[in-house]
């Protein structure tokens, strides 16, 4: 990943929107008392077609067989999945590539992942290098991030890379002295 100027306000704004559109999915679901698709904002390029090969890979459980076991669950968007009752993991898939940052970038099963900590412990995860992106938003207090983003990346595989994480080193050539 390049150290160049970050896109911090924009990517602090898309995490907030992201965020308070899964409270109020949350909420809803609590005050409906049952079962219902889970209402998410689909991303600008949801319709991709590369959104659909990744979201008929989705997994019907995250984190299986163990205490933080999350359910799939319906979505009303196209591009999306969610899981957990109340949600707790949300997909979109067809979000804008992010761009050079200085955010931690992390590598989990070939895919190159931003992740955005501002908002902890709601940790927003980006896929670097892959054109549309898929953003996962987990609530790491009832589901590890790590635990997530490794389930889901034989999933977000499917869309090509075409760049990924690199250090400053690797961005400038190391030089020998």
């Amino acid at each position: 990943m390049s150290e160049s100027s970050p896109s911090a306000p924009s990517r602090g704004t898309a995490l907030r929107r992201f965020a308070v559109t899964a409270v109020v999915a949350a909420a809803m679901l609590v005050l409906t008392g049952c079962s219902q698709a889970v209402p998410i904002e689909s991303a600008p390029l949801a319709s991709d077609p590369d959104c659909a090969a990744v979201v008929v890979r989705l997994p019907d459980a995250l984190a299986k067989d163990t205490e933080a076991e999350q359910q799939q669950r319906e979505t009303n968007a196209q591009g999306t999945g969610a899981w957990g009752e109340p949600a707790s993991v949300v997909l979109r898939c067809g979000a804008e590539a992010p761009g050079p940052t200085t955010d931690r970038c992390v590598s989990v099963n070939g895919v190159d992942w931003v992740i955005d900590e501002s908002e902890a412990p709601n940790y927003l995860f980006t896929t670097y290098g892959r054109t549309p992106a898929v953003e996962v938003l987990v609530d790491n207090d009832v589901v590890s991030g790590t635990t997530v983003i490794s389930e889901l990346s034989s999933a977000v595989s499917v869309i090509p890379a075409d760049g990924g994480c690199t250090t400053i080193d690797e961005s400038f050539g190391e030089t020998s002295g």
